[in-house]
């Protein structure tokens, strides 16, 4: 019905301004509404509520400043740490308890309590959004068919007949609200708010979960008739029995405690571009969230349901965060923002910017970007600051005649494939080399020339060697990271094209045919001191690899044998590798998807346009899936504690996903332009930060914890 904004009087006092929509403004009703509004919170002013501060009614938009509160709601604070327990859960009920009973004393009734509108402030909580409460003496503005509130927290009277709401709604909705508090679920959830309203006119709670003392307290407060509920003084001496004692040391007053230190942080909205002056008492510094109101608010964590339909494009806020989920962040790290392209404190300049985009690979805490038209760099991830670019490049080379792609980092050096030469409009063939650099100056080490017709599709680091061509293309050589020096030699099975992966620190090879009829694939088990390998032949792979699980490499692979993945093919099956045997086992999934998948932690993730699902690789089950906003969103990331996913459009835009349940944390803005480059974003999580690349090579440096912090240039 209108947006919230940030805002600070003169005095440097903060208040949250809510301004009502030019549409509803012109609403007489809607005026009047807002007017009672008002009214109500003044009424009720005091320790559970937000004082107004000042207020309009009659403003062309009308208006009303409240003290702001730098705290999550009870939604946000349960969707970052789960379910409350013990004294936190206790200080929450007897909190409620003493809010309800001070504003139904005022002669008002709130009409909708729910997660969404109750603040977890410091000293106790807060209930806010009379936005639909009614003093008690007034029937006026209720009128016969109007449906007003959340339905999973919604009494039946407030159902069947509105103007019956009376104050044993508001212990109706407190019971709901406090089931959800305690499992996480509210006892009506349902799919859609007409199944959940209809639940709440027939059906029983569904308080299985909550532990007994509770369970049957709730039970009462969710009776189907009014007069069967407890009254405020009678739940308060229950709670008090129910729940369990604060801590010895605690002061007795449990309702004004201060929270467990770490167990939330204030929530901090999206800063803003200054705004024009409301009146000359409130300057707004920051925009919030549109309020939402009417059957379209219903949702259990109070706010429209992004992660269903990802409709919506602008970012969420960040939830309320435990302690144990934001890891400490890396000595001096502030919030940045860089890009592959910027000057490099050592090496030359960048090429002419092409139209191609860049790929990073991460390593310890640093970070080394290459690609399309560009030389490698390394990142310093703390500061955002381009160490060194490596001065590779012929003179006089630009974006479309050199490629710097990076194979792979190993110990102390960075490994990269050179494409020079033959883009643009020239008729000669480009040629290709490998180099290796230092990682710490980005000078070159060594550097070998590559042949145009190989058996090995590509150059990788395996089993602590650099594993690259031969000069005839029919043999794969192990070289030394360092000087490059060979090591050993295999020959490659003639007909089939390899690809060497790293298990266990030992190459293995996956070698398939693509001709007209294609053949088994070739596996070559090889031990990484001398390359004598074990070959062996199985069921013809073209896959995506996905990464090793109990020593099995796992692959993606399309319903079509022989097709090989692409942005445009779905992932249907699991394809689990035994490297000693070359036995395969094939799992079908769920579903068919279509997107970018990693293996974490015997955990598969993927991410698609407008979703990110997380998988059991040996049974293919779906453990979750949740709705994002992102377009082509890149590969998923995970943090090293296996906590929180990551993953990012092209235009930076990020999502957070607690990676237990898949409940969404946080959505970002976009960060840069749509890029044409056609790379895709991605996350690389530097201990308790997180790097985001975006497809025309921008760097940010992000502090998940508060990722609305504005970042400073790099």
């Amino acid at each position: 019905m209108g947006v919230v904004y940030r805002a600070r009087a003169r005095s440097g006092r903060e208040v949250a301004v809510k301004v009502v929509h030019a549409q509803y403004a012109e609403d007489a009703v809607f005026r009047a509404r807002f007017r009672q509004e008002i009214d109500a919170v003044r009424k009720v002013s005091g320790a559970f509520t937000a004082p107004v501060v000042d207020a309009d009614a009659e403003a062309v938009r009308p208006w009303m400043a409240t003290q702001f509160v730098p705290a999550p709601s009870l939604a946000d604070r349960i969707r970052a740490g789960g379910p409350l327990r013990g004294a936190e859960l206790r200080r929450l009920a007897l909190g409620l308890v003493e809010a309800l009973r001070d504003i139904h004393r005022a002669g008002v009734v709130h009409r909708d309590l729910k997660p969404a509108n109750v603040l977890m402030a410091e000293d106790g909580p807060l209930v806010i959004d009379f936005g639909i409460s009614r003093a008690a003496e007034n029937q006026t503005l209720t009128e016969t068919g109007l449906l007003i509130g959340t339905p999973p927290f919604m009494s039946p009277e407030q159902l069947a007949d509105s103007r019956s709401v009376g104050p044993a709604s508001d212990v109706f909705s407190l019971g709901a609200l406090l089931a959800f508090a305690a499992t996480g679920r509210g006892p009506f959830d349902a799919d859609s708010p007409f199944v959940a309203a209809y639940r709440v006119m027939n059906e029983a709670p569904a308080l299985d979960a909550v532990p007994p003392p509770l369970r049957d307290l709730l039970g009462r407060c969710l009776a189907k008739e009014a007069d069967e509920r407890p009254d405020l003084e009678e739940l308060g001496r229950e709670f008090a029995e129910a729940l369990p004692e604060p801590d010895p040391d605690d002061s007795m007053t449990v309702t004004l405690r201060r929270p467990d230190p770490g167990a939330t942080r204030p929530v901090t909205l999206t800063p803003a571009r200054r705004r024009r002056r409301l009146r000359p008492l409130l300057v707004a510094t920051a925009a919030a969230v549109a309020l939402a109101a009417g059957v379209t608010s219903w949702l259990v964590l109070g706010e429209p349901d992004t992660t269903a339909t990802g409709g919506t494009h602008g970012p969420h806020k960040p939830v309320a965060s435990t302690a144990a989920r934001w890891a400490a962040l890396p000595k001096g790290f502030r919030p940045w923002e860089s890009s592959v392209y910027a000057k490099a404190a050592h090496g030359p300049g960048p090429l002419s910017l092409g139209d191609g985009g860049p790929t990073c690979r991460l390593s310890e805490a640093e970070l080394y970007c290459g690609g399309s038209g560009m030389q490698v760099v390394r990142v310093d991830t703390v500061t955002g600051r381009v160490l060194w670019r490596a001065d590779l490049a012929p003179k006089g080379a630009t974006w479309d005649t050199y490629d710097g792609d990076i194979v792979g980092v190993h110990a102390d050096v960075v490994v990269v494939r050179e494409t020079l030469g033959g883009g643009g409009l020239s008729s000669v063939a480009p040629t290709y080399r490998l180099s290796a650099l230092d990682a710490t100056s980005g000078r070159k080490l060594w550097s070998r020339p590559l042949p145009d017709d190989s058996r090995l599709q590509e150059q990788a680091v395996a089993g602590g060697s650099v594993l690259m061509s031969s000069e005839d293309g029919r043999s794969v050589v192990a070289r030394s990271p360092r000087d490059g020096s060979a090591r050993w030699t295999l020959p490659l099975p003639a007909g089939f094209t390899c690809l060497f992966y790293d298990v266990d620190h030992r190459p293995f090879g996956v070698c398939d045919s693509f001709g007209d009829r294609p053949t088994d694939s070739v596996y070559l088990s090889v031990d990484p001191s001398d390359g004598s390998a074990r070959r062996f032949s199985g069921p013809l792979l073209s896959p995506a690899f996905a990464g090793v699980l109990d020593g099995r490499l796992l692959f993606l692979e399309s319903e079509e044998s022989g097709e090989l993945l692409s942005g445009d093919t779905p992932i249907t099956r699991i394809v689990s590798l035994d490297p000693l045997t070359g036995t395969q086992r094939t799992t079908k999934l769920a579903r068919p998807l279509q997107g970018q998948g990693t293996l974490v932690d015997g955990t598969l993730y993927v991410a698609t346009t407008g979703e990110v699902a997380a998988l059991s690789p040996e049974t293919g089950k779906e453990l979750w899936h949740t709705g994002t906003t992102l377009e082509q969103p890149g590969t998923p990331a995970v943090d090293r504690w296996g906590r929180t996913v990551y993953t990012v459009s092209p235009t930076g835009r990020v999502a957070a996903l607690d990676a237990a349940k898949g409940k969404l944390l946080w959505e970002s803005f976009p960060r840069a332009p749509q890029s044409t480059s056609g790379s895709l974003g991605e996350a690389y999580p530097v201990e308790g930060a997180l790097v985001v690349l975006t497809g025309d090579g921008k760097l940010f440096g992000i502090d998940p914890g508060h990722p609305e912090h504005k970042p400073a240039s790099g």
